[in-house]
């Protein structure tokens, strides 16, 4: 009877475990079609932004993804923000984000990744990274801004994106928040009865590229935050290079910014002071409640 019964079990996570894999794809990216909102439902100027992408892969070599975006210009910016959204919705949802922004005296270039919004393709996490580096080559490029004036900010899942443009590329700054470790780590706290750590095929490894940022780094996330532990955001903290910053946000997972409110602007002006400005600010805390 128990050998039956360890049978039964064994076969059970079995099946979880193979319907877990094979649905990975599903259980990381929530894009939606339909616009909310635009820039201007805010009081924004914006132009629309299409640029292209390399799909990848040897069957797709030569194929290429047309990719939607706003840029959001400031009157005498100081620096223009290259945005890495998170998993869900798409650039719509990302309004108030690009009010607080644009408030900074910060242009901002938001981008929807392949398969979210008015994007071509389906996203994967390889075609996240070239879908990056396609916007910081439009934003070079077509938009004139050089890297030494260009702060690269991820949420939630656009931090390892973010991170990973940002050590390639070498920007004036990197804003990592409400950020995960690696994409292992989470699922395993998704899925603790299973080793799904070691098998899922998304990598995301946030702490390992923002520990190569080139750049000053700030960290931001909230104790409340209902999806990433409080201890993702302080361990990219701890794995990032000096110069950098750790702000304590309060709220959940989708609002720290907001929630935090003047807090979060003061400790984001500071920020921008190191990364455009005097680089050689020691590292410390920000904002602690």
């Amino acid at each position: 009877m128990v050998i039956k019964t360890l049978i039964i079990v064994a076969g059970a996570y079995v099946v979880l475990f193979v319907l877990g894999c094979a649905f990975q794809r599903k259980l990381v990216y929530f894009p939606t079609r339909e616009f909310e909102a635009t820039p201007a439902d805010a009081g924004l100027e914006f132009r629309e932004c299409e640029f292209v992408s390399p799909a990848g892969g040897a069957a797709n070599v030569r194929r290429r993804y047309r990719l939607h975006g706003w840029y959001v210009p400031a009157e005498k910016a100081r620096a223009a923000v290259l945005f890495c959204h998170g998993n869900a919705g798409n650039i719509s949802h990302r309004i108030q984000t690009l009010r607080l922004l644009h408030d900074l005296g910060l242009a901002v270039l938001i981008f929807d990744y392949r398969g979210y919004g008015k994007s071509e393709g389906t996203p994967s996490e390889n075609g996240t990274y070239r879908d990056s580096e396609a916007a910081w080559e439009y934003l070079t490029g077509e938009l004139g801004w050089p890297p030494e004036k260009i702060i690269i900010f991820g949420r939630s899942l656009g931090t390892p994106i973010a991170a990973r443009l940002a050590s390639l590329k070498g920007p004036a700054g990197l804003v990592v928040e409400s950020g995960f470790t690696s994409a292992g780590e989470i699922a395993q706290k998704l899925i603790p009865v299973l080793p799904v750590k070691w098998f899922t095929s998304f990598r995301y490894e946030t702490e390992k590229y923002v520990s190569r940022a080139p750049c000053p780094v700030l960290v931001t996330h909230s104790r409340e935050d209902e999806l990433i532990p409080y201890e993702h955001g302080r361990r990219l903290f701890e794995a990032a290079p000096e110069p950098k910053r750790f702000l304590e946000m309060r709220g959940g997972h989708n609002e720290g910014a907001i929630v935090t409110g003047e807090r979060y602007r003061e400790a984001f002006e500071d920020f921008l002071e190191t990364a455009l400005g005097d680089r050689s600010e020691r590292p410390g805390e920000l904002g602690r409640p």
